[in-house]
């Protein structure tokens, strides 16, 4: 995620987005007390001079751009590790500690169409894997297998950005989001984790009733907010 204090944004990464993507274009925006949250090795390569992550840390060597072991097994809460990657919004709001900025900075965060971004989210699942098993068989046995994007960009269940750009349209929705702060989008937006994905075969034809329905059912709230359909 980014907090531009200099621009008055916050952007929100989501997953499977191409979040990664517009945090690198993102990136070269921002000033000196912004708040960037790290990437992979490999992606904070691809920054080619932007600024990599900064000010995300809250004390020392206890900050952690992937705090997964200290919250399942220290119950360490975001206060201890400070701003990470894919952060929810309820937690963002709370460690900046200021309302009045929340309320006032422009707020946005990217969605996709689910059964589309579940496709995706299945080859990266499994892209270490030579036999992946079968899409059917991710969707109905993988606990892992839920997307919490809505959770991302909500507090208690309610949309809590001022604007969700989609996928689909995503440079016209990311110049938009950034006309709303004054900026303008001046390069293509950097491919990143664009490998994974080796198949070009159409996201509908992973599905069958079953595992259509239940995807369907996960993500009613992003399929109402923003009209998706199968």
């Amino acid at each position: 995620m980014i907090v531009s204090h200099e621009h008055k944004f916050i952007f929100l990464k989501t997953k499977k987005t191409a979040g990664t993507s517009i945090e690198l274009a993102l990136s070269a925006l921002c000033g000196d007390a912004d708040i960037i949250t790290p990437l992979t090795e490999i992606d904070e390569a691809l920054r080619a001079g932007a600024r990599g992550a900064q000010n995300w840390r809250r004390h020392g060597w206890w900050g952690s751009p992937r705090p997964f072991f200290k919250r399942r097994f220290l119950k360490f809460t975001a206060e201890d590790y400070g701003f990470y990657n894919h952060m929810p919004a309820e937690q963002a709001r709370a460690l900046l500690n200021d309302d009045k900025l929340w309320l006032s900075y422009f707020k946005f965060a990217f969605d996709r169409n689910p059964w589309d971004r579940q496709v995706s989210f299945y080859h990266h699942r499994y892209r270490r894997e030579a036999k992946p098993p079968p899409f059917s068989s991710f969707i109905k046995g993988d606990k892992r297998a839920r997307i919490n994007n809505y959770e991302i960009y909500s507090i208690g269940g309610e949309v809590a950005v001022d604007f969700v750009g989609r996928y689909e349209n995503l440079d016209a929705d990311l110049r938009h989001a950034l006309g709303q702060v004054g900026l303008a989008l001046d390069r293509d937006l950097p491919r990143a984790k664009t490998t994974f994905r080796k198949s070009d075969k159409p996201y509908r034809a992973y599905y069958d009733d079953e595992t259509r329905g239940i995807v369907g059912d996960w993500y009613q709230r992003e399929i109402a907010l923003l009209d998706y359909a199968f």
